[in-house]
């Protein structure tokens, strides 16, 4: 049986680790390489960086940052932010990162996920989208959940799988922060149309939140969070403890 991983997300702003509600009113939280380290020891399975305004600035993503922290973290790293072609696929890559991930860049051109899968592997392509319901339909947003793009989720994600995108993280916008729990409907809807890992994000809360994501939506890979862990409300070891004892298969 395969493990469900725990996966928290550093949301890089100016080169600080920072954290908002709805992707919006972002706060300082810490030095990204000083917690990256914490998570690694700690018992996380991955670590995702996000270099959250590097699209909307128009800007390569962060790479001193990234170049220290995969010196020091022996987990798998992902790295997204202002990934719009093969070589910044290949300068994160080469900085350290296990996997990339792209959003925007692969919205501005579907092509770079086929492109990057061929170059790179499937294994190596992560699709990150931003989603938001829009007047009863699942939309994809662009630049950190700033712009909608008009176009609706479920058939974008299975075109990109199609295309070679080796793993999904579904960001809800309308639970990002909020703290009420996934948004189980937009990922069992995700579910149903692909066969790649689905990474849930937004709405975590409690550990309670992640028995619940797990055992209903079985086919759920891994649940990704952020100020949860950041501020301490959420201990990775003791989840992980609970969802072993919730007959939840992960690595202790």
């Amino acid at each position: 049986m395969i493990t469900k991983r725990i996966i928290p997300c550093l949301d890089v702003k100016n080169g600080r680790v920072v954290k908002g509600v709805n992707f919006l009113g972002l706060a300082d939280v810490s030095s990204p390489v000083s917690l990256a380290e914490f998570y690694s020891k700690c018992g996380a399975d991955e670590l995702v960086f996000y270099d959250i305004t590097a699209s909307a600035e128009g800007r390569a993503l962060f790479t001193d940052i990234l170049t220290e922290a995969a010196s020091k973290v022996f987990i798998p790293l992902t790295v997204g932010g202002g990934i719009n072609t093969l070589d910044d696929f290949d300068r994160v890559l080469k900085c350290g990162a296990d996997k990339v991930s792209v959003n925007s860049g692969a919205i501005k051109n579907p092509a770079l996920v086929l492109e990057a899968a061929k170059k790179y592997g499937d294994q190596c392509v992560v699709l990150s989208v931003d989603v938001k319901r829009v007047e009863g339909e699942f939309r994809v947003f662009a630049k950190g959940g700033r712009e909608d793009t008009g176009m609706e989720a479920i058939s974008w994600i299975k075109r990109c799988v199609s295309n070679g995108a080796g793993e999904i993280v579904v960001n809800s916008i309308d639970t990002d922060g909020v703290k009420k729990g996934f948004d189980l409907e937009m990922l069992s809807a995700v579910c149903d149309v692909v066969n790649v890992p689905v990474i849930a994000s937004g709405g975590a809360g409690c550990e309670a939140d992640f028995v619940k994501l797990f055992k209903e939506l079985p086919k759920v890979d891994a649940g990704l969070a952020a100020s949860i862990f950041h501020f301490g409300e959420v201990d990775i070891s003791k989840l992980k403890q609970t969802l072993k004892d919730a007959n939840i298969n992960v690595r202790i």
